[in-house]
């Protein structure tokens, strides 16, 4: 594979994360944002793991499916940022790491920990109780990660994700 195509091919993978990440965020809209959210995008976080493109993937993807939020540019801004930072948190960590269970463990751990996060912008922004909003961010974060690192782990079996 030419320099050029390894180009295009890392760069199409990085768009296919992007988009999957803004649909299964806008298809389910109800369930993606506020102080209850379970946004199953986040399930994709578990690919930072594999490969440094996909923080780049996930990242856009979220900065694209913010555009939906009611928070508008601050959601765009600090949402992001926090996607950002636990993607990139998770495969840093996760280089120290062999087994992928475990690997896949640190990135549910990391991003159930970044929920805090969002819990400030919304006590910030919309006056929503941290600790409580912490608690059930915390709660569909670890739920869609941990369903995540499942869907990943099986089909890290079939396909190799870091090629």
């Amino acid at each position: 594979m030419t320099h050029a195509n390894h180009r295009v091919a890392e760069l199409t993978k990085t768009a296919l994360v992007a988009a999957l990440y803004v649909v299964l965020t806008v298809a389910f809209i109800p369930l993606s944002y506020g102080p209850i959210q379970f946004r199953f995008s986040e399930m994709l976080n578990n690919m930072a793991i594999f490969n440094k493109r996909y923080i780049w993937g996930v990242t856009i993807g979220c900065l694209i499916a913010n555009l939906w939020s009611s928070m508008g540019p601050i959601d765009m801004i600090f949402g992001t940022a926090q996607t950002l930072v636990m993607t990139w948190l998770s495969w840093l960590i996760s280089q120290r790491l062999k087994s992928l269970p475990a690997k896949l463990g640190v990135v549910i751990v990391v991003c159930t920990l970044m929920s805090w996060a969002v819990a400030l912008e919304l006590n910030l922004v919309g006056d929503a109780p941290f600790w409580l909003t912490y608690l059930t961010v915390g709660i569909g974060e670890f739920t869609t990660v941990t369903l995540g690192a499942v869907v990943t782990w099986l089909l890290n079996k079939k396909i190799d994700l870091s090629l």
